[in-house]
């Protein structure tokens, strides 16, 4: 890895990542100068092939977004005149602010002729609110397990029933599924309208996070049919 970035500091952080993704920009572009150590290696898929011996004319580049739970990351993606993407689910406290930096911040680019911003969600609909509680405490018990060193799968809703929590993790819990929207699909609905209006936010990417794979999907068709989209 040290090789690969030409350094012996691998936890440089904010402070190179400018660099990094310039970098990311330049190979995705293949623009890179001449005499430029990186010059001669191409992305594949990329501009490369379709000018190399029976080479296939790939499409343009993918944009490139910026995901970012910080004011530091908002305000590079507006200086760049990228769309960004913030994670609402692990930072929500940060949501409009970073929002509001990255819009004053922005700088119209060849990719956005103005401001795109996307807040990842999550959220979980059931048929039944009662459900859809139990449901969110079970990965509500994940995420104290994952902040306490003890990682591991989502635990079923009666593993978290059985659970005996503390004061402090019960604060914790209570915080944390304040920012989770769940609910019936039209409770949902309401919870991820009001959400959007509040944040101005261009699009929402809802994740769920539950001990099934079924219950996933069936939220992911519950609230796609509460929006009257085609269910998965």
């Amino acid at each position: 890895a040290a090789a690969l970035r030409r350094t012996d500091r691998l936890n440089e952080g904010a402070d190179d990542f400018p660099q990094q993704l310039a970098e990311l920009t330049r190979f995705l572009d293949d623009d890179f100068p001449d005499g430029h150590p990186y010059g001669r290696i191409h992305a594949v898929p990329g501009p490369v092939q379709a000018t190399s011996p029976g080479g296939v004319q790939s499409p343009h580049r993918p944009p490139v977004w910026l995901l970012g739970s910080s004011g530091f990351s908002a305000r590079l993606a507006g200086a760049l005149g990228l769309p960004f993407a913030f994670a609402h689910h692990f930072s929500a406290q940060n949501t409009i602010p970073a929002l509001d930096l990255y819009r004053e911040s922005f700088k119209p680019s060849a990719l956005l002729d103005a401001p795109y911003a996307v807040i990842g969600v999550s959220a979980l609909a059931t048929d039944d609110e009662n459900e859809a509680r139990r449901q969110v405490m079970a990965a509500a018990l994940n995420m104290v397990r994952l902040r306490t060193g003890r990682p591991g799968l989502v635990p079923t809703p009666e593993e978290a029933e059985a659970h005996r929590f503390t004061e402090m993790e019960r604060d914790f819990i209570t915080s944390w599924n304040s920012n989770v929207v769940h609910g019936t699909p039209d409770q949902v609905r309401s919870g991820l309208d009001d959400l959007a209006k509040r944040t101005g936010a261009d699009e929402l990417m809802l994740t769920a996070n539950a001990h099934s794979g079924e219950v996933r999907l069936r939220s992911y068709d519950l609230i796609a049919s509460a929006y009257g989209l085609p269910e998965a």
